[in-house]
């Protein structure tokens, strides 16, 4: 436990003096939501759900010493800049709660847009039992989007990573769905899939080598593997554009999640991979955030 925290918690006795303690050394330490991750903090030492803790620091209700004494420790932790999920275990991503932790990308809000344009695109298609492949897949978030939001999909999932694939598999058993998990490079990926997908979607590593990421918890504890993309941030989306096209029948949609400086560029290497329709989209911010295209 560090100074600060220690010394903001010695006179916490009460579920809204807590929060405020907590609120107050998150935001002395640059954390970005710092009211919302106490809040987070507090549900997750206590077991409560936020709107409980939100309706116990109105009534000033009291709260335990071990409680105190386990939000001291996590709000230590989150002070030294460590991802509110790899603490609390979990990471939200539109219906699902996953799990995380050190090894795997969390999941981030702006990839719950992606998910939906691929189920949009899942649920057009008209056969049975459209084939759906999620490549590059770390925590699962995107293979299990499709798999319950689109359950007479049939679901695979491809990583790299074996520390992220502890990750995907965890998540593949809590959640319960059908996704076929196989591990291995996306380049070569599911050959005996050749031509028959209807849907491949990815959030590859887009990062340019030489733009080191700001927040220190996506720059300490993000996985390397899932951030950098070569030189320019497009190497794996080069080899996802030749894989994607390989595993796709005709008509069959290709959706890319990358930066928000990148789809001009995707859009020239889809193009000239011989894809149909390159198209950018923007998240809920106005961002280019997903390029599609058609083969």
């Amino acid at each position: 436990m560090t100074g600060p925290a220690l010394a903001a918690f010695a006179s916490v006795s009460t579920v809204d003096s807590a929060l405020q303690a907590a609120e107050a050394v998150l935001a002395g330490a640059g954390v970005p939501s710092p009211r919302v991750d106490a809040e987070l903090l507090v549900s997750h030492v206590t077991g409560l759900g936020r709107g409980v803790v939100r309706a116990r620091a109105v009534t000033r209700a009291p709260l335990p010493d071990d409680a105190v004494a386990a939000l001291s420790e996590v709000v230590s932790r989150r002070a030294s800049r460590e991802p509110l999920q790899h603490i609390t275990g979990t990471a939200a991503f539109r219906s699902l709660t996953l799990q995380v932790g050190p090894g795997v990308f969390v999941p981030r809000p702006e990839t719950e847009g992606v998910a939906q344009i691929a189920i949009d695109a899942l649920r057009a298609v008209a056969a049975e039992h459209p084939l759906a492949v999620d490549l590059g897949t770390g925590s699962g978030a995107l293979a299990l989007a499709l798999a319950t939001e689109v359950p007479h999909a049939v679901v695979t999932a491809v990583e790299l990573s074996p520390e992220a694939a502890v990750w995907t598999r965890r998540n593949i058993a809590s959640v319960g769905a059908e996704v076929r998990l196989v591990e291995g490079d996306l380049a070569d990926a599911l050959p005996e899939l050749d031509g028959t997908v209807s849907v491949v979607v990815s959030n590859p590593p887009y990062v340019p080598l030489g733009m080191v990421p700001r927040d220190p918890e996506v720059r300490l504890h993000d996985p390397s593997l899932a951030l950098y993309g070569g030189e320019d941030g497009l190497d794996v989306v080069r080899a996802l554009s030749l894989t994607a096209k390989r595993l796709l029948h005709t008509g069959g949609v290709l959706v890319i999640e990358h930066g928000e400086l990148q789809g001009g560029a995707i859009r020239e290497i889809l193009q000239a991979d011989g894809w149909r329709r390159p198209e950018t989209t923007t998240d809920l911010t106005g961002r280019d955030r997903a390029t599609t295209a058609v083969r």
